[in-house]
Parts: structure tokens; C-alpha cells; sequence
């Protein structure tokens, strides 16, 4: 467990330093805002291949394969130091591209790993404290990123990304964990065995309202995140540059979400959780629009960053319990695209909104609809937290899948 939580970090770190660099790194070089904005579609655009690609992740077995795509990046990454013109820029958006789609594949592994070798009963204290390694990279790296860039440019960027990838694959290497080889599906049909991983998420009466509330949520957040600029602007006053003070705040939220999450789901089913961080989400969205003071603003972000990882805590870890064992990577990757995709469209959606509607008025009334939904969800009830009374093993580590002889090695 300490394993995998040190290589999420250090993947973690280099990945949110890559995804900060390489929009300023095409508009340095090209000086278009268009294709600077592209270079963000472009790491993105292949979660809508999700499904397609989360299917891998349940025909090998999965710690090898986080082995192999974090030693793949690594080699792929150093090609960006050819990058030093503008005509040379489609080899930076070929490799967001890849980056992107080994980026699905890795999540759906992830997720996988975790349902077969963490115990029912410490799935949601690992979840959020996974959510806690993560936000806590998004504090430090794009400080360190920005300044590499502004020195030396985006060639050492992506060196340090490869190394990161590098030491990950060492660290995913090491981890204590027997799998057994996956059973040869009946049909060898990549469509097909990608079309269960959609049957599945359909048929399940646990998971479809869970997916269907983090895709919401998503929704409502990129919305908000269209409206952050009108909020410093138009409301509080500021530059621009103080909506990364916002979203600093709101990353210490999102710190403390994933370090409350595993307490909250032994007490609690993942369906309130779920209701509960999106009740807290809409409100601080409201509050943050219709108030704007600068006390208000700060405290409505740490709220933000505390209720929506909550969400997406509730349907990972509902996921890895409620899929079956051989199918955990195509329904995971299947849940993660139908609730990653709503927020590109929203973001879309909600420029064109600022521009017409008064945050003032916009943002309540996301709110409101965003409370209405939490309301639904908590009224319809939810499945008790399974596994919360289980013995687990040493480390959290499910029994029999450690090796027996000795605990798990302490992180470096």
C-alpha cells in the first residue's frame, strides 16, 4: 500500500508539471491561444476512448502493466526535447495525445489493482488518501513547473516528468502483490468484451445513479470553472492571477477531503457520501457568486475542494466493490469517461453563459439545481458499507495477497 501510494505521488508530481507546461509551452512557441487550448483537449480527449482502452487493463495482469506504461512515458517523454520551434509543436500534441491515453489505461489499472488486493473494508480510506497524494502534488508542482519553465523552457519539464514516470515503474515494481493471470474471456472480441464493460456499469442498480451523479457534478463544476475569471473579475475585483489563489485554497480542501473520505465510508454508503459532497459543492458554489467578499470567496473554495472529491471518492470505491473481479478495468474506465466528459462540454457551455448571465444569478441557480439533485440522490437511500467489520491484512492489503513472509517494505 505505501508502495503505490509513493508512486502515485511521484507520478502525480511530474504528470500535473506536464499538464501545467504544456499549454504555456505552445502558446511560448507558437503565440496562439487556440492551439494552446488544444494542447489541454489533446491530454484529454482520449478519456472519451475509456472504454476502449480500460478493456487492456482486464486481459493482462495489472501491476505489470503499470510497470510497463510508466517505463513506456519514460522513454517517450525525452523525444520533447526536439521541441524548440513552432513548426515543430505537432510532435509536443502527438505526444499529450499518447500521454492521454495511457492516462486511461493506467486508471483503469489502478482502480483494478486496488479491487483485487486492498480489503472490501480499507477501499475507502485508500481511495481518499490516494485523492490526498494527488491534490497534494497540485499544490507544489505547478510552482516548481512554472519556474523550470521560466528558466530553462520545457525540455527539463519533460525531463523531470520521465523521471518521475522512471521511479514510478520502480515503485510499482516493487509492491508485494501476487495476481493471478486474468481467465481468457470467452470471446477474444475487444468490441465485445468493451461493450460487457457497458452492459455491466448499465445493469448495476448501485452504480448507474453514482455515475450518473459524478457526471453531474462534472457538469456543474465546468460550469463554475467557465465563471471562475467573472467571479475574481467582475465580483471580487482582482487580475486574473488571483483565481490561482482560489484554486490554491480550494486544493487544501481537496487535502482534507481524501484524508476525512476512508472515516466517512465505514460509517456511511458511498450514495450519501455522494449526496453529501455534492450538497457541499453546490452551496459554496452559490455563496462564492452571490456574495462576493473576499472571506467569503476563500472559505466557498476550500468547501468546493472539500465536497467534490467526495464524489468522485463515492464512485471509484462503489466501482472497485459492485464490478466484477475480471471486469473492474473496462467499468471503471467506462465510469471514469461518462463522468469526465460532461465537464469539457460544460466548460464550453459555460462561457457562453458568462457572457450573457450575471454570476450573481448564474451561479445560485447552479446551486439550487445542484442541492435539488443531492436531495434526490439521499432521498432514494443507498446500500450499507460493506466490509467496514472486516480483518484486514497487514498494510490494508487484502488476506492472501501480500507475500506471507513478511510485511510490506516501509516507503522510501
Amino acid at each position: 500500500m505505501r508502495w503505490y501510494l509513493t508512486g502515485v505521488v511521484v507520478s502525480g508530481f511530474g504528470t500535473t508539471a506536464m499538464w501545467l507546461v504544456s499549454g504555456i509551452w505552445v502558446k511560448s512557441l507558437t503565440g496562439s491561444d487556440s492551439l494552446a487550448a488544444l494542447a489541454a483537449f489533446a491530454l484529454w480527449a482520449p478519456v472519451l476512448l475509456g472504454p476502449l482502452l480500460g478493456t487492456l487493463a482486464d486481459r493482462v495482469r495489472r501491476r505489470p502493466l503499470l510497470v510497463v506504461l510508466n517505463l513506456a512515458m519514460a522513454g517517450l517523454l525525452p523525444v520533447l526535447l526536439w521541441v524548440e520551434s513552432a513548426d515543430r509543436v505537432w510532435l509536443l500534441f502527438a505526444v499529450l495525445v499518447l500521454y492521454g491515453a495511457q492516462g486511461a489505461v493506467h486508471e483503469a489499472a489502478e482502480q483494478a489493482l486496488v479491487a483485487t488486493v486492498v480489503d472490501e473494508g480499507r477501499r475507502g480510506t485508500f481511495n481518499g488518501l490516494r485523492m490526498t497524494a494527488n491534490e497534494s502534488m497540485k499544490l507544489i508542482a505547478p510552482l516548481v513547473a512554472a519556474g523550470l519553465f521560466a528558466a530553462y523552457g520545457g525540455g527539463p519539464v519533460a525531463l523531470l516528468d520521465a523521471a518521475s514516470f522512471a521511479v514510478a515503474a520502480v515503485l510499482f515494481a516493487l509492491m508485494p502483490v501476487r495476481e493471478a493471470r486474468p481467465a481468457r474471456p470467452e470471446s477474444r472480441n475487444w468490441w465485445r468484451e468493451t461493450a460487457e464493460g457497458v452492459r455491466l456499469l448499465r445493469a448495476s442498480r448501485v452504480l448507474r445513479p453514482l455515475v450518473a451523479t459524478g457526471a453531474f457534478t462534472l457538469l456543474l463544476a465546468g460550469v463554475n470553472g467557465a465563471a471562475i475569471y467573472a467571479v475574481v473579475d467582475r465580483g471580487l475585483g482582482h487580475s486574473p492571477a488571483y483565481a490561482g489563489v482560489l484554486y490554491a485554497v480550494q486544493g487544501i480542501g481537496s487535502v482534507l477531503a481524501g484524508l476525512l473520505t476512508g472515516p466517512l465510508l465505514r460509517r456511511i454508503p458511498e450514495r450519501t457520501l455522494a449526496a453529501a459532497g455534492l450538497a457541499l459543492f453546490a452551496v459554496a458554489v452559490g455563496v462564492r457568486g452571490a456574495l462576493p467578499y473576499e472571506a467569503t470567496a476563500l472559505a466557498a473554495s476550500a468547501v468546493i475542494g472539500l465536497g467534490l472529491p467526495w464524489v468522485l471518492v463515492a464512485v471509484m470505491t462503489a466501482v472497485q466493490r459492485e464490478a466484477p473481479a475480471e471486469a473492474v478495468g473496462r467499468v471503471a474506465a467506462t465510469a471514469n469517461t461518462l463522468v469526465m466528459a460532461p465537464n469539457a462540454l460544460a466548460l464550453a457551455l459555460g462561457a457562453g453563459l458568462v457572457a450573457v448571465t450575471d454570476t450573481r444569478v448564474l451561479l445560485p441557480l447552479l446551486a439550487l439545481t445542484g442541492l435539488a439533485w443531492a436531495t434526490g440522490l439521499a432521498a432514494r437511500g443507498g446500500t450499507p458499507p460493506r466490509g467496514g467489520n472486516r480483518p484486514a491484512g497487514r498494510d490494508g492489503w487484502a488476506h492472501g495477497t501480500a507475500p506471507s513472509a513478511a510485511p510490506p517494505p516501509p516507503a522510501p
